[in-house]
């Protein structure tokens, strides 16, 4: 039993370690990499429009935004979503710093509740897990993949019901079995897209979203691929 015990350990391990996103909560330095425009082979480059200073509710159609993202991080990276609030251009709000205007957006995505030995333990079995915040989503230097998607206020009230069940039943996190892509899944799923691999690399998984929803009508983003 020892012996099948340790072998499926370094099986999990070896798995993990090619598999998609494995990200930490706030507390662990495991969620903290180098800014996006200088992470090895990226092959984007981020910019962004500070916010108009009026938010979008009540000005325009469609004011809200649920954007699917990947982050860079010194593990696999992370993938979550921001949602809340367009600026009255129809923009993603960021402060001039690059950050998330926190009073009209929010962060939700899955990962270990806890430092470093959560982190590795939950490669081998679940742990307990976290579904909010974690340090580097509101950044947008660590931004290396999104899909962003403007939304009624039904529209946003749906989804947003949709993220708080999941958020109340999501309490383990594991590295293969079930990840942060395997939580964005549920909810791309929940609003009728095509849902993708969750073992891809984070910022490979929101390529992949993209290329099997190309119908979706996404805003532009924050995110120029270079030619």
């Amino acid at each position: 039993m020892a012996k099948f015990f340790a072998k499926f350990t370094a099986i999990a391990i070896l798995i993990a370690a090619f598999a998609g996103c494995s990200s930490t909560s706030s507390n662990s330095s495991m969620t903290v990499g180098a800014p996006a425009s200088s992470f090895a082979g990226i092959d984007q480059q981020v910019r962004f429009a500070p916010w108009s200073g009026q938010s979008a509710v009540g000005q325009l159609a469609k004011p809200y935004f649920i954007s699917f993202r990947a982050r860079n991080a010194e593990s696999y990276g992370h993938s979550f979503v921001a949602f809340g609030e367009l600026d009255s251009r129809g923009n993603v709000p960021y402060d001039n710093g690059g950050v998330l205007v926190s009073d009209m957006t929010e962060i939700a995505g899955l990962h270990p509740a806890g430092g470093n030995a959560v982190y590795t333990m939950g490669h081998i079995a679940p742990v307990p897990s976290e579904t909010g915040f974690s340090d580097g989503d509101t950044e947008i230097r660590y931004l290396q993949n999104e899909m962003t998607i403007a939304l009624t206020p039904e529209e946003y009230r749906r989804i947003l019901g949709r993220i708080r069940q999941l958020q109340g039943n999501s309490p383990l996190w594991h590295a293969v079995a079930y990840n942060c892509s395997s939580f964005t899944n549920k909810i791309a799923d929940f609003m009728g897209m095509e849902t993708v691999n969750h073992l891809l690399f984070p910022r490979n998984y929101i390529a992949a979203l993209k290329d099997a929803n190309s119908g979706v009508e996404t805003l532009s983003g924050s995110v120029d691929t270079l030619g």
